[in-house]
């Protein structure tokens, strides 16, 4: 059935255009193309055309006519936000280990006690297929309510094949049933099971020879992901799961120097990854060799934030040439917010990011970290329509209000799915 919208009168319409054949660097990360009184005619899920609402009434009166017109008077209009880097696939929660970080306890310590990733996997062992879709489906419409209409959705949290297929067959049907795009990554190095604790190149070479094999064999994910960080995977280890899965067709993606420095930055320019992820201790010299390949530094100013540490230094990165995205990082452990919205106004506040390039953080350079860039992320004619329209009359008061979501109407590929601020 066709269908035919056309959204009018935006007080500010930010499109983002020209940014979709690769990231956006230095003064880049600041060009929105904002239109005001903007407007854009959308059908059967793509942008027709955008412009400014006279230009497009004119253009397109018959069309229009016709259509499901929205008056966006005193709002503005966006692309609907990515989020790059979450594990919304599991099972249960961890407000203990909050409590214990309140009372001195290291994230790392927390984990070598048999807490952190370990806790959620015992958690989501035991879980039924059917429990872990029902607890991520109700994140999935959380993060709808907040804006976001493309995620990413990591493994890990079995480090056994039947846990990590569970994972990952909860991802595809989440893609399948739900309005959000689920992008699925491969994440089985995301800690050395506690059976491999004495022997974790066992493990590693179970990740390369069996898992491996069968996630490229099902096309269950597009992405392979590896925690490197001093106590959990080598750089070696990393390395050599890394190009093990580039074999299968899977593209990299490092959780790189979190905890302290360790060289995943360097690495993640060595192996061609799509992104490197956290980067809190990342060294200048793996920066810049990020910016040299083109490697997103996707920043996650949630984790700092709820772990109490110091964030990454966004400013220096962008300043750098890094091209620059952030996330909420959504899990039980170190991140549990699905409010892009805040994630935002911590990227500025923690980590030298201005509103504008929060923006472009959270939308194309988004987008282009999980390899969707010529589909999302931006307001241009033949992409999906993906679209938020934020109850604010500029986009600097998407920062100015902290921890306020601004989200009134969510258009995922061209069908209303949040009005009023309200799941339709």
């Amino acid at each position: 059935m066709e269908r035919t919208i056309f959204i009018e009168n935006a007080e500010q319409l930010i499109t983002l255009k020209g940014l979709s054949g690769k990231p956006a660097t230095f003064e880049k990360m600041s060009s929105l193309s904002v239109i005001e009184s903007g407007a854009i005619l959308i059908e059967n899920g793509i942008i027709v055309d955008v412009g400014t609402t006279e230009d497009l009434r004119h253009k397109y009166s018959s069309k229009i006519e016709e259509a499901e017109c929205i008056d966006a008077s005193g709002k503005i209009v966006l692309p609907g936000f990515v989020d790059p880097h979450t594990h919304i696939v599991y099972k249960g929660s961890r407000e203990n280990e909050f409590n214990m970080r309140l009372n001195g306890a290291t994230y790392m310590e927390i984990m070598n006690a048999g807490g952190g990733i370990h806790s959620t996997t015992s958690k989501t062992r035991e879980a039924t297929e059917e429990e872990l879709f029902t607890e991520s489906m109700n994140r999935l419409n959380k993060f709808l309510l907040h804006g976001v209409t493309t995620i990413e959705a990591k493994s890990g949290y079995g480090m056994d094949w039947d846990t990590e297929y569970k994972q990952l067959k909860v991802a595809k049907r989440l893609n399948e049933e739900h309005p959000i795009d689920v992008v699925s990554t491969f994440m089985g190095a995301h800690a050395v099971p506690k059976e491999y604790k004495e022997k974790p190149d066992v493990y590693v070479e179970l990740v390369i020879n069996e898992m491996l094999p069968k996630v490229a064999a099902e096309k269950l994910a597009e992405f392979n992901d590896v925690f490197c960080e001093r106590g959990v995977f080598t750089p070696e280890q990393t390395r050599l799961i890394l190009e093990a899965g580039k074999k299968y067709g899977l593209i990299a993606k490092i959780h790189a120097d979190e905890i302290e420095p360790y060289e995943g930055a360097e690495l993640a320019a060595e192996v061609g990854a799509i992104s490197a992820d956290h980067l809190l201790k990342a060294s200048e010299n793996g920066i810049k060799a990020m910016a040299e390949k083109g490697v997103v530094g996707v920043l996650l100013p949630g984790t700092a934030f709820f772990l109490m540490t110091e964030a990454a230094n966004g400013r220096k990165m962008i300043d750098l040439g890094l091209p620059v995205a952030i996330s909420t990082d959504c899990n039980p452990g170190s991140s549990p917010t699905v409010s892009t919205h805040l994630i935002m106004n911590l990227a500025c506040l923690h980590m030298g990011l201005t509103p504008a390039e929060v923006i472009t953080a959270a939308t194309i350079n988004a987008a282009h970290a999980i390899n969707r860039a010529n589909e999302v992320g931006s307001l241009e004619v033949g992409k999906k329509a993906d679209i938020l329209i934020a109850n604010v009359p500029n986009y600097m008061q998407l920062q100015y209000h902290f921890g306020m979501n601004h989200t009134d109407t969510v258009i995922k590929a061209g069908e209303i799915v949040v009005q009023g601020g309200v799941r339709c």
